[in-house]
């Protein structure tokens, strides 16, 4: 099992391209200003000893060596012994809605990244109970199988968006139909429960009738709606322009809370209206309290052995390289030809 202990650690990496750019500018600022003292081949004579790579070469290896000392300050673990722990908690499924309606601004920053905020807290708060993720739109697909890693819980939590499932739609009958796949067969004495957040758009008479298979087989649904009735309209990514429809009109997404309401009754579940508080997470919070927990056997990494010192060394490697590599050329070094005397034998030819 590889983890890193420290991963907050690698958003240092954000700064490679800024920096990468940065020195493309400064070296394309100071050729313009060698160009401003005469001609390309006059300046070259002139400085005989300047080189166009060499700050490139020593710029790349620097760089390298931060991305190694980024990635070790990030503390690479890795798992050398498993073990099987008991903890009373309950098993959870949540699955969030990735449509492109979840982009809709009426909740900040906008839905789905409220909704990420939202499962993000309620994971802190699931410490002795396993979890796993489910995405949806048109389609749905386990994001991650029901675990007791929080830490990768999270990870997949921060990568979920709108491109991971292509089918547009809110097809919450898939949602629910994967859920209980996920749970698998084997009925544990622990409690399960959904907790499915989405704005509802669609109505499907499957999401009724597989809410109703859920309670059936001992699932609890908790429907999250988040949004507002009154709706917003979709921004497009990368633009400050919104959806349209096929006649040109912007497209307004409105919270279908009768749906999620009935839902929620067929699975004999709740329904729960997320806003920019913290009311529905204290909602969830307290229906998990209700829940009768039961011990759940599962498999974890207790000891984990450091790797950042490999990424230190070749870091360090990097550096001493660079030290040695000068932004002008070596006097002396630069008039040592190894091949002068293969270059005689061919003119000798």
């Amino acid at each position: 099992m590889f983890r890193f202990a420290q991963i907050e650690m690698l958003w240092w990496l954000l700064l490679v391209p800024v920096l990468a750019v940065a020195f493309y500018l400064y070296t394309r600022h100071k050729r313009r200003q060698l160009l401003e003292f005469g001609d390309k081949e006059l300046v070259a004579e002139l400085m005989p000893h300047a080189s166009h790579t060499r700050p490139i070469i020593k710029f790349i290896l620097e760089l390298l060596a931060f991305v190694l000392i980024v990635v070790a300050l990030a503390r690479p673990q890795y798992g050398t012994k498993e073990q099987k722990i008991k903890r009373q908690g309950i098993e959870a499924m949540l699955a969030i809605d990735v449509s492109n309606s979840m982009l809709a601004e009426d909740v900040a920053p906008n839905r789905l990244e409220r909704a990420k905020q939202l499962l993000s807290k309620l994971i802190e708060q699931l410490r002795d109970d396993r979890i796993g993720l489910i995405v949806f739109a048109g389609e749905a697909y386990i994001q991650l199988p029901i675990t007791a890693d929080y830490v990768s819980a999270k990870m997949f939590l921060n990568q979920i968006s709108p491109d991971l499932v292509r089918t547009q739609g809110t097809a919450i009958g898939e949602a629910i139909q994967t859920g209980m796949r996920a749970f698998g067969q084997n009925r544990s004495e622990a409690s399960r429960l959904m907790v499915i957040i989405t704005d509802g758009e669609d109505h499907e008479q499957k999401a009724l009738d597989m809410a109703k298979q859920a309670a059936e087989a001992g699932i609890e649904i908790i429907m999250v709606g988040i949004g507002k009735t009154d709706g917003a309209p979709i921004p497009v990514p990368g633009t400050n322009g919104f959806r349209k429809d096929r006649q040109g009109n912007v497209v307004i997404t409105k919270l279908n809370e009768q749906m999620a309401q009935d839902v929620a009754a067929a699975a004999n579940g709740i329904y729960i209206h997320c806003d920019n508080t913290n009311t529905a997470l204290r909602a969830i919070q307290n229906e998990v309290d209700k829940l009768s927990k039961a011990d759940i056997e599962d498999t974890v990494y207790t000891e984990y052995n450091e790797q950042y010192q490999s990424f230190v060394l070749l870091a360090i490697i990097l550096l001493v390289i660079d030290f040695f590599v000068f932004n002008r050329k070596n006097k002396r070094l630069s008039k040592i030809d190894i091949f002068s005397d293969w270059k005689q034998q061919i003119q000798a030819q």
